[in-house]
């Protein structure tokens, strides 16, 4: 791919599934991708997904309680993120999370069918990657 063209990957990281969702550099609209499972193996997963889709830039969603202070899952995210720069040689941006999983849910819900938690995380990235992007005109 081209730097035109490239792709920005945004995860939705728990400690059981993450949310994986993508977007072109060059037409900026989000999109679900899948749902990863947490084990072992998981940064291996990611780089190979990094190199699947082309991928240069990634975000994480990083949680934190309504009033702005972290929590025991906003360290988890950040050591995450440092597991990822270690492994990575592409940019790692944060980016607040702020209820995205029950934005998810509702939207989920409204439609009326059945669902999984992995299609709550999945969502949940879409909007992480909607808000980076809208934050970030200037990111491409």
């Amino acid at each position: 791919m081209t730097a035109d063209t490239d792709t920005i990957l945004a995860f939705d990281v728990g400690s059981k599934r993450i949310g994986v969702a993508r977007a072109s550099s060059l037409t900026r609209l989000p999109q679900s991708l899948k749902t990863l499972n947490v084990d072992d193996k998981i940064f291996d997963s990611i780089a190979d997904l990094v190199s699947e889709e082309g991928a240069s830039k990634i975000v994480l969603g990083l949680p934190r309680n309504l009033d702005g202070k972290p929590t025991q899952q906003t360290n988890y995210v950040m050591a995450f993120r440092d597991k990822l720069n270690k492994k990575l040689d592409i940019p790692v941006y944060l980016t607040d999370e702020a209820v995205t999983s029950v934005k998810a849910e509702e939207e989920l819900k409204a439609h009326g069918r059945p669902y999984a938690k992995g299609d709550i995380d999945a969502l949940a990235a879409v909007y992480i990657l909607e808000d980076f992007l809208h934050a970030h005109q200037e990111v491409s």
